[in-house]
């Protein structure tokens, strides 16, 4: 039986158990984002359990929305089935077919837009995010620069909702317990006493990726005081390469990358007890779980709202803004003024440990 008849009946299924409003939400990717929606979806599970819950999104993501009761993931294959005009068509006759009554979208660019067209079309009420791209241009301009905390993008997935006539306080969010460990994550953690730490070292773009030399140096240390035991994640073949290279040097450190599956690797990090990361992905599949984060920032900035959930300022550090005094120079790294290419150098690796140790 195909996926989207497989839905169908279970919507059908569920309906006849009270729930009286199916709500599709829209996120496509990145990961990050992704990650992002599972704090708010959980907090709306809570505050509105008679409402039914699809997420439509990669199928690479499905796990990431593991343990959010009565929530089903529709598999958006954007470079298969659903590519372009006639393909999103398709794509909302699925759609259609397991009973959405509204659509939450929390992506909001070209395909999501053309869905909203289809979709409005057959009286779907349909309620975009409003990325706040005039705050974000005045945050992120070089000079005149509104340097203020914008609302966070964990609010403005929260906002749609309550346009929907579905308002919910983030607030009331509660974590999840811990998920039992795999044999497989057994097997590669050796059920180590010490301190799970993950390290994730690198970023999308090179301007708030920690340089490698310094990174190293914090794990030298790390290692040195046998406290923590390292997990190393990442991607990728050169990334694999390098972490491969680390692990090899340090008796605490283990790289992750490549030997576990996607949803244990997921387990993994919600078992940690902090995680290190760039302003990444890897930073929000931790804070999703409650797991204390740590990030680095180069010359995007918390203030653009896409600080981790539930993590405080303090656990943020930042380059010095003193000498930069341009940051943010753009809202995901890609613009990088002339003199800012090292901007991550003047975060100093004592000062990473530091913050380790106090947590």
């Amino acid at each position: 039986m195909s996926k989207t008849k497989n839905i169908v009946k279970s919507n059908k299924a569920l309906s006849s158990k009270g729930f009286d409003a199916h709500i599709l939400v829209i996120r496509l990717s990145a990961m990050g984002d992704v990650a992002m929606t599972v704090p708010v979806l959980r907090t709306f599970r809570a505050a509105y359990p008679d409402v039914k819950i699809t997420v439509l999104t990669r199928k690479f993501f499905e796990p990431i929305f593991s343990g959010i009761e009565n929530l089903e993931v529709y598999h958006a294959d954007v470079n298969g089935k659903h590519k372009g005009v006639f393909g999103l068509s398709k794509l909302s006759r699925e759609l259609r077919g397991l009973g959405i009554t509204a659509v939450a979208d929390l992506h909001n660019v070209l395909r999501s837009n053309i869905l909203k067209s289809f979709l409005s079309l057959r009286g779907i009420k349909v309620v975009q995010i409003d990325k706040g791209r005039k705050e974000k241009k005045a945050l992120t301009r070089p000079i005149h620069k509104d340097f203020k905390q914008l609302k966070t993008t964990h609010q403005r997935y929260a906002d749609v909702f309550d346009e929907l006539g579905y308002p919910i306080s983030l607030e009331k969010h509660t974590f999840p317990d811990k998920t039992p460990l795999t044999p497989e994550i057994l097997k590669l953690t050796e059920n180590s006493s010490k301190k799970w730490l993950g390290i994730a070292p690198f970023a999308q773009y090179e301007s708030k990726t920690y340089p490698l030399e310094s990174m190293i140096e914090v794990i030298e240390l790390l290692n040195t005081q046998n406290t923590y035991e390292i997990f190393l994640f990442g991607g990728g073949k050169k990334e694999l390469d390098i972490l491969n290279n680390i692990d090899s040097k340090y008796k605490n450190v283990t790289n992750v990358a490549g030997k576990l599956s996607f949803e244990d690797e997921l387990k993994l990090i919600g078992n940690l007890d902090i995680m290190l990361s760039m302003d990444s992905g890897n930073a929000h599949l931790a804070a999703m779980y409650g797991v204390p984060t740590i990030t680095l920032w180069g010359v995007t900035h918390p203030f653009a709202g896409f600080m981790p959930f539930g993590q405080s300022m303090e656990r943020a550090i930042l380059p010095n803004l003193a000498k930069y005094d341009q940051i943010p120079t753009s809202i995901y790294g890609n613009k990088v003024p002339d003199g800012y290419e090292k901007v991550m150098y003047s975060i100093k690796p004592q000062t990473v440990i530091e913050t380790i140790n106090t947590l």
